[in-house]
């Protein structure tokens, strides 16, 4: 019998080391390397002026440190940090050094490995399994990352978040808040939920506020969260509330925040309202309720709103009921910033970034902890808020801020002028 239809599988990490990630690996390295000479040498030049006792550079070039290898996500990139002399310290000012602002000392690993590792977490990788799934995914050689290397990270994780939980608020104004309940398909022990709330700043930058564990979007989980908000310093309450059906979330704002108006997210409410319909006439329905919020100007809205009830209530009144119970809530938003439609109609901020855990993670036999749970969902958080889009026209946010009065978007003074 021959064997000429037996076919050796390679292992994960031997095909990971491929001709192609070598090329790359290589191409990095000197990117990297080229990144750090042109680094020292403007670390040079602003000190070029200066000299010591014997006329010569008092900072110059003083070869480089140890080579050491960084854990990317093509695998391990060596390289080496130029090293920098001072030749004459001054007695008060002491000694000028140089730090890598790309490369800072003990950096082991990039940014998108240690986002990588949350994410594995969440989806139901073990501490132990740690090593073989990078392996595969980042070759074989992943040193650093051993099941008490992440345990060790998971402590130091814990710790910024309970850190972050306590920071000081007295000096920050938000002008919108969006709030959320997020089932993210991880058995918490004694939580079922996880409780987001974003705000925008009076520069117009959204950030975390607050990520909590609560039971079932509860009116009482809020309100310990928004009391919470309140007592670390927050006496400024935000103009406006973004949140979907859940009016726990709404309960909760009117007794710590009586001035915060309430805005329903139409990405909730349309789902809700479709729902009730026949999926034959759901695609029509659909046009016709983005033409409510998609109207220029609240009267416009309203027109089409009784035009929605007046075409689905005789055979579906279970959906126009849906729909009329929150005409005014729904309606809000006409009464800020047209600049800033766009960003409060919905809870996007929220539901853009908890989309890929909804989507991706998966359901394990094991329960985690609550606090194992929060500290990932505020990793991947703190990560995704770089890249969350800033407000358009971020000036109207002062104005929204200081209460000043908008119709149809449009400041009122400018219409009567």
């Amino acid at each position: 019998m021959t064997k000429d239809n037996v076919i050796d599988l390679k292992k994960p990490e031997a095909f990971v080391d491929d001709p192609i990630t070598d090329i790359l690996r290589q191409g990095s390295r000197r990117l990297l390397a080229a990144a750090l000479e042109a680094e020292v040498d403007a670390f040079l030049q602003e000190y070029n002026e200066i000299s010591d006792n014997n006329g010569r550079h008092r900072v110059v070039r003083n070869g480089y440190l140890p080579e050491r290898e960084i854990q990317t996500g093509i695998g391990q990139v060596a390289v080496k940090v130029p090293r920098i002399r001072d030749r004459q310290p001054d007695s008060q000012a002491g000694r000028i050094r140089f730090t890598s602002s790309i490369l800072p000392p003990y950096l082991r690993r990039t940014k998108s490995i240690e986002t990588l590792l949350p994410w594995l977490y969440l989806k139901g990788i073990s501490t132990g399994d740690f090593t073989d799934t990078l392996a595969a995914l980042l070759g074989k050689d992943a040193p650093g990352l051993s099941a008490t290397t992440v345990s060790r990270l998971k402590e130091v994780w814990q710790d910024e978040y309970q850190q972050w939980q306590k920071r000081d608020l007295s000096n920050k104004r938000y002008a919108y808040f969006w709030a959320d309940g997020i089932y993210c398909n991880v058995r918490m022990d004694d939580r079922q939920c996880l409780l987001v709330i974003i705000g925008a700043t009076e520069e117009g930058n959204k950030e975390l506020v607050a990520i909590e564990g609560g039971f079932r979007e509860s009116e009482q989980s809020w309100v310990e969260i928004l009391v919470d908000l309140k007592r670390r310093g927050l006496r400024t309450p935000p103009a406006l509330a973004v949140g979907d059906g859940a009016l726990g979330f709404f309960k909760a704002i009117s007794q710590t925040f009586d001035t915060t108006r309430w805005q329903r997210c139409w990405v909730h409410k349309t789902a809700n309202v479709l729902n009730k319909l026949p999926k034959s006439i759901q695609a029509k329905a659909k046009e016709k309720l983005h033409q409510i919020w998609m109207a220029t100007d609240k009267k416009e809205a309203e027109k089409n709103f009784d035009a929605f009830i007046e075409t689905y209530n005789a055979k579906y009144p279970k959906a126009t009921e849906c729909l009329e119970k929150d005409r005014d809530v729904l309606l809000t938003f006409y009464d800020f910033p047209a600049e800033h439609w766009r960003h409060i109609r919905t809870t996007n901020p929220i539901e853009s970034t908890f989309s890929t855990v909804r989507l991706r993670t998966a359901k394990v036999r094991r329960c985690f902890s609550s606090i194992t749970v929060l500290t990932m969902a505020f990793q991947l958080c703190r990560c995704a808020q770089k890249r969350w889009i800033r407000l358009h026209h971020p000036e109207r946010v002062a104005d929204v801020i200081r209460g000043v009065k908008f119709i149809d978007g449009i400041i009122e003074n400018r219409i009567a002028a």
